[in-house]
């Protein structure tokens, strides 16, 4: 990787607990059960005061959003990103061979990768690859793909884009299942440079050591617990079941069980193997896997899905609250920015000066399908740029947990007396 840049909406684009309310209280086909439900969602969730929205949604769209406006929300971010990415690097739109976007729930024609070519007038021979439906996991997807082309061309430049359209997929009716998603889902987005090109290697931040893609869609269960649906409305929106912890956790396990042996050494997995036999034998068991992965990596990437996301995974792996910190922070600035959402990640650990030679990151993520894709990378040299926490990140992590503001306003909700309002007048 030469570089990456995050997307960083612009002030007015701010999703706070005065423009959240705006948008619950919009939506008439609530009651004062997913009122209820919602609050308790927000306050929970991990997410904070700053996070990005869409402009069709913060504009009272959201039922009707157009072409143009989901074409405006990813050319705002798709080309914001990569003209940063650009001026940081060495790299200019005529040296890009190969050109990878994925977003998941937006695919107009022609298609987003189509319209890079047309504006940055890239070259006639440049190999093209737009992904969608691929859900919060495609970002390694994307690079898996880089991965395997640069194994049959020498000396080339790829641009990956990934990020997600929030806009036009906001969700307007009542279902609980489906209301989730708008109260993690966030705008954001990241591009990143590649090369294999040994002339550029003085100029590389990190390289890729292993890619492993785990799908577990052959299973009924797995394949509909995180997926695009319509509600008996009408309303289409995105259905999260209450076995995706579950399905999750099958998704990681398998993934791990390829990637360790290519990671940690092997006095660290036949400890493993010993501990397991005798918690075995004892019938004892404990939330952590048992797995010493510090022994390999130094630093853990995680998908900033959510709240119990982050945590069930820092659980099962036995990671410290440091550990965590960064995807808890990345989760409560930027909120769940799907696909993009590793690269936020990534940048508070190098705002924040963790990342030196040498050191070893482990990403992990999860997605739709349901998709577990983690790789690993290995940094070339001390990293100290703020990127997208520019200004933000000595605020981080917070010296206490603040009241959720949406708990002061809002918590009349819950009173009882509401029982007796008809909401629907």
């Amino acid at each position: 990787m030469l570089a990456y840049e995050c997307y960083k909406g612009p002030e007015d684009r701010k999703l706070d607990s005065e423009s959240c309310a705006n948008l619950v209280f919009r939506n008439k086909n609530l009651g004062l059960e997913e009122y209820r439900f919602l609050l308790k969602t927000i306050v929970n969730s991990g997410i904070g005061e700053e996070t990005y929205g869409p402009k069709n949604v913060l504009t009272g769209h959201e039922e009707s959003p157009s072409l143009d406006e989901a074409l405006f929300e990813t050319d705002d971010i798709i080309f914001s990103t990569v003209d940063k990415v650009f001026e940081k690097s060495t790299i200019s739109p005529s040296q890009i061979d190969i050109l990878v976007v994925n977003v998941s729930l937006f695919s107009p024609s022609p298609c987003l990768t189509s319209r890079i070519v047309n504006r940055y007038k890239m070259r006639e021979n440049i190999k093209s690859f737009n992904l969608s439906g691929m859900g919060c996991s495609a970002s390694l997807v994307a690079i898996d793909i880089v991965q395997q082309l640069f194994k049959s061309y020498k000396n080339v430049t790829a641009l990956v884009v990934s990020t997600e359209s929030i806009g036009p997929n906001w969700y307007c009716g009542k279902e609980k299942s489906m209301i989730l998603s708008n109260c993690l889902f966030r705008s954001g987005g990241c591009s990143m440079l590649f090369t294999n090109n040994r002339a550029l290697k003085s100029q590389a931040i990190l390289k890729l050591n292993h890619l492993i893609r785990t799908h577990i869609g052959s299973n009924d269960q797995a394949y509909e617990c995180c997926i695009q649906v319509e509600d008996d409305l009408g309303y289409r929106g995105f259905h999260l079941s209450r076995n995706l912890p579950k399905v999750g956790s099958t998704a990681l396990s398998k993934n791990l069980h390829v990637i360790v042996p290519k990671i940690l050494p092997v006095i660290e997995l036949i400890r493993y193997v010993f501990v397991s036999k005798y918690k075995s034998r004892a019938k004892t068991s404990t939330g952590a896997t048992g797995l010493n992965l510090k022994a390999g990596v130094e630093h853990f990437c995680i998908h900033p899905g959510g709240k119990a996301v982050i945590e069930g995974i820092g659980k099962s792996l036995g990671l410290s609250d440091y550990d965590l910190e960064p995807a808890r922070m990345a989760l409560h600035r930027f909120g769940n920015t799907s696909a993009g959402g590793l690269w936020y990640v990534l940048g508070y650990m190098e705002a924040k000066k963790r990342l030196k030679k040498g050191d070893r990151i482990l990403m992990i993520s999860l997605g739709a399908g349901f998709k577990c894709n983690n790789c690993v990378w290995e940094v070339i040299r001390d990293l100290n740029d703020v990127n997208v926490w520019q200004g933000i990140v000595e605020h981080y992590p917070p010296p206490q947990i603040p009241i959720n503001p949406f708990l002061e306003k809002y918590s009349w909700i819950n009173d009882e007396y509401l029982s007796f309002v008809n909401f629907q007048n």
